[in-house]
């Protein structure tokens, strides 16, 4: 046998050995999370859900699982089955969607449902199929091929990209390295149980192989992990310096009714926050010199500086100074009022709940019954 023959077979003698053990801990140590069939139930022939595992991946894209679950069980109450989700209007999925951030991912959900739900034969069951429907990338279709549908593809999210990184000590930036991580999680996944393999891998880099202070000697890897041999396992992955995040200002205006209604309205569909719910705003620039007003107001009114919020997303910074004014009910054209009862039930992105807080504290707290 050649020299490059026998180290291939090393290799994948070597891969099968880590998936074996690597199933072997997650029999015993997975996550209970309530889109999983735990590997008990599978052993006894139960088959995951494709919706869940589709609904639950969408939610967890850039989004931590403790922030996801009660989001998903409000949709599964709601809308138990892809048609379900499907006969929905847009309006009520970002509603419950609302405070989830990332909100063209609502958006595509339903495009999605709509689409799965007009084939009448449920999700395809490959990643080339899956990766033709809106919101699903790469890594998505892969995830739901492997854990829905048992297909052998290599599932890598955050967690498997620092557990591969310590495993093989891969000193390239991760920026670019992720086709030589990808290489080594295709060697690794096992024919069998591809989709516990995966999910396994999450596990272990959410629970055992953490950012910081990993838990190596709780590893089931560690004897071939080269980062805990070599004693510096946090240096991986390696990590380029992150530059500072542009800012950006501007101003918000609470309009309330004497009923105690605020004035709100739709965002655009698209762009950021697209077909989300807001009060009325500003531009939001990248000057500096704090030239925030009133003057750009939705009607005159006795607007009063009720203080300024800071809300960061992905690419920019933004602080609002935030204004307040008791009106009468004229409506001006494309707004709308939204009584005291109704405002926790918008669809208001977390910096619009921000911006109403500071001007009515409590206000988009749901109400309860008396």
């Amino acid at each position: 046998m050649a020299p490059h023959d026998q180290t291939r077979k090393a290799v994948h003698r070597d891969s099968d050995d880590i998936a074996s053990r690597l199933l072997g801990w997650y029999d015993k140590h997975h996550r209970d999370l309530p889109w999983r069939v735990p590997p008990r139930e599978l052993a006894r022939g139960a088959r995951p859900d494709p919706y869940r595992v589709w609904l639950s991946e969408v939610m967890l894209q850039q989004t931590t699982v403790e922030a996801v679950k009660s989001y998903f069980r409000a949709f599964l109450e709601k809308w138990p089955t892809v048609d379900a989700l499907a006969a929905a209007q847009t309006e009520d999925v970002m509603k419950a969607w609302a405070g989830l951030g990332y909100y063209s991912r609502a958006r595509n959900l339903k495009a999605c449902a709509d689409i799965v739900a007009r084939r009448g034969d449920g999700f395809p069951d490959t990643e080339t199929g899956l990766r033709e429907l809106p919101g699903i990338g790469a890594y998505t279709a892969a995830a739901i091929a492997a854990i829905a549908f048992d297909r052998p593809a290599s599932v890598v999210d955050g967690n498997v990209e620092r557990v591969v990184s310590r495993l093989f000590s891969i000193a390239t930036p991760l920026t670019e390295a992720k086709g030589e991580i990808r290489v080594h999680v295709e060697r690794m996944v096992p024919a069998a149980r591809p989709g516990d393999f995966a999910q396994a891998m999450m596990d272990l880099g959410a629970t055992i192989c953490t950012p910081r202070r990993p838990r190596c000697m709780l590893c089931p890897l560690r004897e071939d992990c080269s980062a805990t041999v070599s004693g510096d396992p946090e240096r991986f992955p390696v990590r380029l310096p992150k530059g500072e995040k542009p800012s950006r200002r501007g101003a918000a205006f609470v309009a309330v009714r004497s009923d105690g209604a605020i004035l709100l309205r739709k965002r655009v569909e698209k762009g950021l926050l697209g077909g989300m719910t807001e009060v009325p705003t500003t531009s939001w620039t990248a000057r500096t010199d704090g030239a925030t007003t009133d003057a750009a107001a939705p009607f005159p009114g006795n607007w009063r500086l009720a203080g300024s919020i800071t809300h960061v997303f992905t690419h920019f910074a933004l602080e609002l100074d935030v204004f307040h004014a008791h009106v009468g009910g004229d409506t001006p054209a494309g707004h709308f009022w939204s009584t005291p009862a109704e405002i926790s039930g918008e669809a208001l992105p977390t910096v619009m709940k921000k911006v109403i807080e500071a001007a009515i504290p409590g206000a988009t707290k749901k109400q309860r019954p008396h």
